[in-house]
């Protein structure tokens, strides 16, 4: 797929540093959605997996009853990344201006992204990047709802239906050596008044990915 300039534009131009400065401790996603993903992780992790957080925050939504080799985290709030009790270290890093992770190749069995991809303006770039690190035959899960800073999302994304942005995903992926192994497009519900009734709340999508580009 090939973005043009308009698609990688956004409203608020300036500085993501700028934006991310401050922390935000508080939930961006519903706890139907937090839970739904949470119940995907423990479909899908191992406890002997080193796995990557990447676009992370002080909350890595991991299975509470299951310790894993090594959990990397990745985010734009180095007070955020600090707090996540989860994370075995982290780096910052703006990838709209770099991509290039200071991680070994083929190094990484599972990455993860939630709420996250709808940021990226050179997703091209970041799912090549993660192709080198997460080893050959392994997963990327990348996990997003219909909530966005909208100022800071590319038009690609702000301006796509939810279909759309799917089918942008997964066709990022394709064209960059990954082989869409799954895509979930769920309703979620969440509970009120101590249970006895449920109203609709964040859409839940993932696209699972298989890494099918040899490792350089």
């Amino acid at each position: 797929m090939k973005l043009s300039s308009y698609d990688r534009n956004k409203c608020d131009i300036s500085d993501d540093e700028i934006f991310y400065q401050q922390p935000r401790f508080v939930h961006h996603l519903s706890d139907s959605f937090r839970n739904r993903l949470t119940s995907l992780y423990t479909e899908y992790l191992l406890n002997h997996h080193i796995i990557l957080d990447l676009m992370s925050s002080w909350v890595s939504h991991l299975p509470s009853n299951i310790s894993y080799k090594k959990v990397i985290g990745h985010g734009m709030n180095e007070a955020e990344l600090s707090s996540n009790e989860r994370l075995d270290r982290f780096f910052v890093q703006n990838l709209n201006k770099k991509q290039n992770m200071p991680i070994e190749d083929s190094s990484v069995d599972v990455g993860l992204i939630v709420a996250g991809w709808q940021y990226l303006q050179y997703p091209e770039k970041v799912s090549l990047e993660l192709s080198r690190v997460i080893k050959s035959d392994s997963l990327l899960i990348i996990s997003f709802t219909n909530r966005a800073f909208w100022t800071k999302a590319p038009n690609i994304w702000t301006y796509s239906s939810e279909e759309k942005r799917i089918e942008y995903v997964t066709s990022v992926l394709t064209s960059n050596g990954w082989r869409i192994e799954k895509i979930l497009n769920e309703k979620t519900q969440d509970k009120k008044l101590f249970g006895f009734y449920s109203s609709e709340s964040d859409p839940f999508f993932s696209v699972i990915a298989r890494n099918n580009k040899s490792n350089y």
